[in-house]
């Protein structure tokens, strides 16, 4: 932690590293030329439909990536052959001053951003106009970036740029892990606040309120995705988005809630008892979730594929619902898992990669795998070292998908009786993110996962 700390308070975001690595990848893999020039166009101020009230500023991944710079209607070039990043930001407006105060200036961005060279966006014309006169260079750009809005005599495109910066935000280096690990220490505090929070709550939004709540205090104002706070049978709803109904009589709350820090994402997951103590039916299904992940974790290395680790958690997941009872016992654990019925109680795939999106880029999934243990995967192949992935196997028992599978022609391999006895449990999923190291992994999330833990802090303790 305290390195971490030392990283982001020392440093600068690297984003003229990240322009080089995407130079490289653009050099090797698309025989690009040494004279080209990266332009980017950051997200614009944008207005809500009949209002004179700004939309919520996201600022657009690639733009950040290759700038650090989280500002509005901002540009930048990069020239390859000379390394010369170049900012360009919005001029100061007199007008906008007595509103807004004064805003960030050239050399106040020389001194916070990584960057060779700042101005003003009405000199980007220009600008580009005396790239255009020294020699030709062809532009790559992101669809989306209007750089046609700039007169100059280029030739462009804008095909090869995005995969390029996708592609190299798989690798994390040490700055973009530290934000990666803060975003989770925040999380952390958050989840663990919701935890002591649950004895005087009444209703879901009012732990997804303490969250946020927690997150804010801590320097995070930004969630990194819509939290999910699912209380009894709404935990088997994978993305449950309502957030408002009561907790009274419901067993557990499925918390699925992570903090943005610096447009880096945390993506934390954790199944929390509402009576400060899981009941039996839930203990068994946590204890078979952590079964799970342990399994992954086990296998977590450079290089491992995807699916494997998808599988194994599958067949962890069919020998703990057969110990259960919830698949009958008349059947081998190869027949199951050729059945695909664990997938009636693991829908979803492991886990996706992390980063300045909580789906983030690199995952070249294939949704028209006809496989339906492998359809949803949001990473296929091999996880390089230096990726960060979340790992979250989860087991449901949602009406809608587990009902069709009993009433059909598998339905055999299910006890319906005993599924009966699990409804309410809805759904547990634990949900950590990792770093990928060459011999193993590095786990980023730190919040109380296992029953003890939990218990304990909701009975007063620490």
């Amino acid at each position: 932690m305290e390195q971490q700390e030392s990283i982001l308070r020392k440093e600068k975001y690297p984003a003229k590293a990240h322009c080089a690595k995407v130079a490289s990848y653009l050099h090797s893999k698309q025989s690009v030329s040494s004279n080209a020039v990266i332009y980017l166009e950051g997200q614009k101020t944008k207005l809500l439909e009949d209002n004179d009230e700004p939309q919520p500023f996201r600022q657009r991944r690639p733009f950040f990536y290759l700038s650090g710079c989280a500002l509005p209607d901002c540009h930048l070039t990069y020239e390859i052959s000379t390394s010369t990043l170049t900012l360009f930001i919005p001029p100061l407006d007199p007008d906008s001053v007595i509103w807004s105060g004064l805003p960030l200036l050239p050399p106040e961005a020389l001194k916070k951003y990584d960057i060779d060279a700042c101005l003003p966006s009405t000199h980007l014309p220009s600008h580009l106009s005396k790239l255009a006169q020294k020699d030709p260079k062809p532009y790559l750009y992101v669809k989306g970036s209007v750089l046609t809005e700039h007169p100059h005599s280029l030739p462009t495109d804008s095909e090869l740029l995005q995969p390029a910066i996708n592609n190299c935000r798989v690798t994390k280096d040490a700055y973009e892990v530290a934000l990666l690990r803060h975003a989770n220490a925040i999380s952390t505090r958050a989840h663990t606040a919701v935890l002591h929070a649950i004895p005087s709550a009444r209703h879901e939004q009012d732990l997804e309120a303490t969250f946020i709540a927690s997150c804010i205090s801590s320097g995070a104002k930004h969630q990194a995705y819509h939290g999910i706070f699912g209380s009894g049978e709404n935990a088997a709803t994978l993305h449950y988005q309502h957030n408002d109904q009561a907790l009274d009589g419901r067993r557990n709350i499925l918390v699925d809630a992570g903090a943005e820090y610096e447009c880096y994402c945390s993506d934390v997951t954790r199944t929390m008892p509402l009576s400060g103590a899981f009941d039996p039916e839930s203990a068994n299904v946590y204890k078979l979730v952590a079964e799970m992940q342990e399994a992954a974790f086990a296998m977590m290395k450079a290089g491992v594929r995807w699916e494997d680790l998808h599988l194994r958690a599958h067949e962890v997941a069919i020998s703990g619902l057969q110990r259960l009872g919830v698949l009958r016992a008349g059947f081998s654990a190869e027949e199951l898992l050729q059945s695909r019925v664990s997938t009636a109680f693991f829908p979803h795939g492991l886990g996706h990669y992390l980063g300045m999106d909580t789906h983030d880029t690199g995952g070249n999934p294939d949704y028209g795998d006809q496989d339906l243990l492998f359809r949803y995967l949001r990473i296929r192949g091999g996880i390089p070292e230096g990726g960060v992935v979340t790992v979250e196997p989860g087991v449901y028992f949602c009406r809608f998908i587990v009902e069709p599978w009993i009433k059909g022609e598998k339905g055999k391999f299910i006890d319906a009786g005993v599924v009966e006895r699990y409804w309410a449990v809805g759904g547990v999923r634990i949900e950590d993110d990792v770093l990928v190291t060459k011999d193993g992994y590095e786990n980023l999330t730190t919040a109380p996962k296992t029953i003890e833990e939990m218990e304990k802090i909701m009975k007063g303790g620490a």
